[in-house]
């Protein structure tokens, strides 16, 4: 699946909300049944997907911010799967 990915437009699910929630004091994934807290890294990603950057161009930007981090794309294929598995979001 990683490869096949990378062309995909990522997008909130449905009644999902992206937001940095300072009682929490970081960003989570609010949605009906409850809030997922979210560490730094996921929100990186988060904070880009707009439902009009690719897979692949939310990993470049990312490389591009962040030269030194090794193994970045790994992670952040590694996270899209995660949470397309639990419905966080979609890929078009």
């Amino acid at each position: 699946m990683t490869e096949n990915i990378l062309p995909k437009v990522p997008t909130l699910r449905r009644g999902y909300r992206f937001q940095f929630e300072p009682a929490q004091g970081c960003h989570v994934l609010l949605y009906p049944e409850g809030m997922i807290k979210l560490n730094d890294s996921a929100a990186e990603i988060l904070k880009r997907v707009d439902g009009a950057r690719s897979v692949g161009g939310i990993v470049a930007e990312l490389q591009a911010s962040f030269p030194g981090a090794e193994g970045i794309e790994e992670d952040i294929l590694a996270f899209v799967e995660v949470a397309v598995e639990r419905f966080w979001i979609e890929l078009r």
